[in-house]
Formats: structure tokens, sequence, C-alpha cells
């Protein structure tokens, strides 16, 4: 079985000290129009490039480029698309994070690239400062899910007002941007749906939205390319909707472990067909588990999962954190495998 040390998401986009504040600068001048577009756009490249360092350093494997220039999880990939405005603020499920709410004016459509571009940024930063770090090997792009989009949507188009046609638009657009992704050479792509965990019974709409992804993953198998879909679910208790979410033709499960103590018996006992991305280190509260704990959970675990590989990550993305806690936490990653693998 192979462990890998993989982030989940968003990064601290600011530190302590100056040097780490130049992002809240770059938009503080910008609003007030004393920057311009390129200041900062070289101020979240700066903070994108610390963010994979940062990964790096701690040993972890399977790097993300935290998420630097998203405002949020929600209007930075929806605000991209024709058909769409961006609003007010909302609260960000139970976080205390906001989101801007996107309004659709009409249908959906990709016109432009969503993440391409950042990608391509973020793996060319990883090539450029992985010299040194053992651990970096790759960089997952992520994109909010398009029924969780659909579900933090309001829409102004009457065609559009239904759930239903919101979440299938987005879901086109996103698998579009999944073909792009992999044209441009990556190879696992995480796709986070916090939202059905607060809305089980719209299970139908959700897989049939996913699965105009997976189809687009497929696709791209075809035409040569390596692509693997990751999907995550946080932010709630997946317990309930664990034996479901086990079902689904994704490459790997990520799980948030954080809210139900009793998830680990369930995996345990259940056992889970498709690879597990392992929760177990708390995006959200700033104390550190002890490693010794959390390689005994895993170590239960890991004999109960199929396909010979599974990632141990935070449960959710590491914004929500101080950024010396979320240096901590990822630390505290590969401390945990090396507490497994002496077991």
């Amino acid at each position: 079985m192979t462990l890998t040390l993989a982030h989940t998401g968003s990064y601290p986009r600011i530190g302590d000290s100056p040097e780490l504040q130049v992002l809240r600068r770059a938009i503080a001048g910008f609003d007030r129009g004393e920057r311009t577009a390129a200041d900062l756009t070289e101020a979240e490249n700066e903070m994108t490039r610390r963010a994979i360092e940062e990964q790096g350093a701690a040993g972890v494997e399977l790097v993300t480029d935290g998420l630097i220039r998203w405002n949020d999880p929600v209007s930075y990939l929806a605000g991209k698309l024709a058909g769409v405005r961006v609003n007010g603020l909302l609260r960000l499920f139970d976080t205390n994070f906001y989101f801007r709410q996107p309004v659709i004016e009409a249908r959906p459509e990709r016109k432009r690239s969503l993440t391409v571009d950042d990608f391509r940024f973020a793996r060319e930063t990883l090539a450029a400062t992985a010299n040194g770090h053992a651990g970096a090997r790759s960089v997952k792009p992520v994109l909010t899910g398009p029924y969780t989009l659909a579900r933090l949507s309001l829409s102004e188009a009457a065609e559009m007002s239904a759930l239903e046609p919101r979440a299938m638009a987005y879901a086109d657009a996103l698998a579009a941007e999944i073909g792009a992704l992999a044209d441009a050479g990556a190879e696992t792509v995480q796709i986070d749906e916090p939202s059905i965990l607060l809305h089980p019974g719209d299970w139908n709409l959700f897989t049939q939205a996913l699965a105009r992804l997976t189809a687009a993953r497929d696709d791209a198998r075809k035409r040569g390319r390596k692509m693997d879909l990751l999907l995550y679910v946080y932010f709630h208790d997946c317990a309930p909707l664990y034996g479901k979410l086990i079902t689904l033709p994704v490459d790997g499960l990520g799980l948030d472990f954080s809210y139900n103590p009793r998830l680990a018996d369930l995996v345990s006992e259940a056992g889970s067909p498709v690879p597990l991305a392992l929760g177990l280190v708390d995006g959200r509260n700033t104390k550190l588990e002890r490693a010794a704990d959390v390689a005994h959970e895993i170590g239960r675990l890991l004999p109960r999962i199929s396909g010979e590989r599974a990632w141990i990550g935070p449960s959710c993305g590491l914004e929500y954190l101080p950024r010396d806690r979320a240096q901590a936490k990822l630390a505290l990653l590969k401390e945990i495998r090396s507490a497994v693998e002496g077991r």
C-alpha cells in the first residue's frame, strides 16, 4: 500500500511578517486605484510560490497552488463563466469565511480557461523550487464541483431557476476544464463537493452532474492522457452517505474525519473499494494531533482500503488557520507516516 502525503486545497494567503502580507497590500492598493492588475498578479505569484515552497519543505508529495488567487471557492470559478455575475457576501458553510454569491443571468458557459494558467504556473514553480525537497512531486489542480456551485448560486434566468439545469450547466463547463487540464499535463484533479453532505436528498442530481466530469476524465484517457479524479467532501459529517460515496466512479475519495469520531470505525468495518484520502488532521483546529494516535487509526484503515494506495492530508484546506499552524499541520503528516511505517 502506497501512502502519499497530499495537501487538500487552500493555504493561508498572508502571514505575520511584512513580506507575507504582500498580497494584502496589493489588494488594498488595487482597490484604491494605487496598484495595477499586473501588481496584483505579481503579488499572487509571490504568495503562490511561497505556498508551494512551504508544502514541499514539509514533505508534501502531492501539492496544490494553495488557491492563493481564489477570493473564495465559489466566485473564483463561477465568476469566470459567461452568463454569471458575482454579487454580495454570504457565509461559507459553518466557517468564519465568506464567499461572493454567483448570480446566473444566462446559462453558464466556459469561454476561457478557469484554472489551466494557474496550474501551469504552479507546475513551473514546483519544478523550480522542488530541489532539496524530496517530497514534492506533482501539482493537483482543485475545482469546486458543479453541484456545490449550483447550490450556492442564485438565478435571474428563468431557464436556470431550478437546481438541475444550474448543476448540469456548471458540470458541462467543468468537464471542459478537466479536458483542458489533462491536455496541459495535469494527472490528478480534485473535485470539492461539500454541499452534498448537507442535502443528501439531491443524490441523484449530484451523481448526474458528477457523471459529466468522469466522462471528461474518460475522454482524456482515450486521448492518451493520464487523468485521475479525486472527490473530496468536508464541512459536515459524511458518515450517513459513506455507503453511497464509495460506489462513485472516481479514482479516490477524500473524507473529513473531524465531524464524527465514529467515521474511522465505519470505514474500518465496511472497508472501501476505492482509494481514500484520509482527512484525519483537522484543517480548522489549531491544536496539533498526536502522530501516534493518527497513525494508529491509519494502521487499522489501510488494510480495509482497496486500490493499493491512499493519501493522508488535512480534513479540508488550511486557509482557516494561522500560517504557522498550517505549516505545523503539514509537517505533522510526515511524522504520522513515519509512525505508520514504524508500526
